[in-house]
């Protein structure tokens, strides 16, 4: 491994949960796929990207809003989620994988927002 973000468990995580949700999107309905299916495809990738981006030996400081950005878009998979839900278009128990894995990678990076600072 040869940058700084992959040996983060967060980043890991964070790419763990896009192919998840990459795979959940799959059974959208084709009237969802440019509208909720690229919305929280797109969320969850920048969720991994931000951390990616904001290790690359900058600051604590810029590190530290990147991980912000990260976790903005964690909250969107979030509220795509609750949207999808809503439409009868996720179901509970993936609804319920998801939310929790994304409520794990949200802690771990507001603990590492708070070491950056």
């Amino acid at each position: 491994m040869a940058f700084k973000f992959e040996k983060l468990v967060v980043w890991q995580k964070a790419l763990e949960s896009t192919k998840g949700i990459h795979d959940m999107t799959k059974e959208f309905p084709v009237d969802e796929r440019y509208v909720l299916t690229d919305q929280v495809r797109r969320a969850a990738d920048s969720v991994a990207l931000n951390i990616a981006e904001g290790s690359t030996g900058q600051s604590n400081a810029e590190f530290s809003r990147f991980v912000g950005y990260a976790i903005r878009s964690a909250i969107e998979v979030v509220a795509c989620l609750h949207i999808g839900l809503s439409r009868n278009v996720i179901n509970q128990d993936s609804f319920n994988d998801i939310y929790n894995q994304t409520e794990e990678i949200v802690k771990m990076l507001q603990a590492l927002r708070k070491k950056l600072n």
